[in-house]
């Protein structure tokens, strides 16, 4: 089986959906057409579309189908992109690049960048519930999908993280509030990724505990791997300025471990993500395969 190529077809599954659905807005616009172009300015920008990848995915292993999860994946890649607005403005971590390209509120100014990514995180939810309610017989699984997305965006998630992210710059971070930072920052929506269309789909109890096992430590895994990038990469390679954190006085799996023993913990974790997948069979190769793709990414 090839992952890069089933990794590409899903990608493109979401790329091609999410270039639809803003041609759509931006035809049924007058007046909002620059707010509209602002938001489809950083969510067409070229992302590894990684959560909606492992939405598609997890519904495959599920129904061997991806297509009823596809405003799940949607919508989270919308989530997902407001958070990077937001997260380069200069109020929070002041970055003039994203994916090689200029940062959203370079391009059309800090109002227009904050006002964007209202608008995409208001975007999401309007069509998960816009599919709750054009669905026959799914609406009340949608709605438990849609709260799962909810929190793991919100105050108890990727806000919450956030927060503590903020607030514990320059100062020592302990490391038992490392992980829950990025648990909440990171590992939120990531797990919400694959646990949304999950429940959606009606999985049980034990495929749900085994994906959320999974999910964990992905999610963990995905922060060590960037905080090991941010050293140890180019500005070339990750389309961003590297040494942030440092720069910040952030405190980072590197920064208590070294680089050698984030690596050992990003291995163990990798393996640990792998392992939770025992319930499944070879239908769930393509998660598997994700999880080491995590791991050993460039960027």
């Amino acid at each position: 089986m090839d992952y890069k190529a089933e990794f590409q077809n899903l990608q493109g599954l979401v790329n091609n959906y999410i270039k639809s659905y803003f041609d759509d807005l931006l035809k049924s616009s007058v007046l909002e057409k620059n707010l509209i172009n602002s938001m489809a300015y950083s969510i067409m920008s070229g992302g590894k579309r990684i959560r909606p990848v492992l939405s598609l995915a997890t519904a495959k292993v599920l129904i061997g189908s991806a297509d009823e999860v596809m405003p799940i994946a949607a919508a989270i890649e919308m989530i997902h992109t407001y958070s990077l607005i937001h997260d380069d403005l200069p109020a929070m971590d002041n970055d003039d690049f994203r994916r090689g390209i200029a940062t959203n509120h370079k391009v059309y100014g800090e109002a227009m960048a904050i006002l964007a990514g209202d608008a995409l995180l208001n975007e999401a939810f309007e069509l998960l519930l816009k599919t709750s309610l054009n669905s026959e017989s799914g609406m009340e699984q949608m709605i438990k999908a849609s709260v799962i997305i909810s929190e793991a965006a919100g105050k108890c998630g990727m806000i919450g993280g956030q927060v503590i992210d903020m607030e514990s710059e320059r100062n020592e971070v302990p490391a038992e509030l490392l992980k829950q930072m990025h648990r909440k920052k990171t590992g939120a929506l990531l797990k919400a990724c694959i646990l949304a269309p999950a429940v959606f789909l009606g999985a049980s109890g034990e495929v749900t505990d085994a994906l959320s096992e999974y999910a964990e430590h992905i999610g963990v895994a995905f922060q060590i791997k960037d905080d090991i990038l941010d050293v140890v990469s180019t500005a070339e390679e990750l389309g961003k300025p590297v040494g942030s954190d440092a720069k910040n006085m952030k405190t980072t799996y590197v920064s208590i471990y070294g680089v050698d023993k984030a690596g050992k913990m990003l291995r163990d974790t990798t393996n640990k993500a792998i392992d939770a997948l025992g319930c499944f069979g070879s239908e769930a190769w393509f998660l598997r395969e994700t999880a080491l793709y995590i791991a050993n990414r460039s960027n």
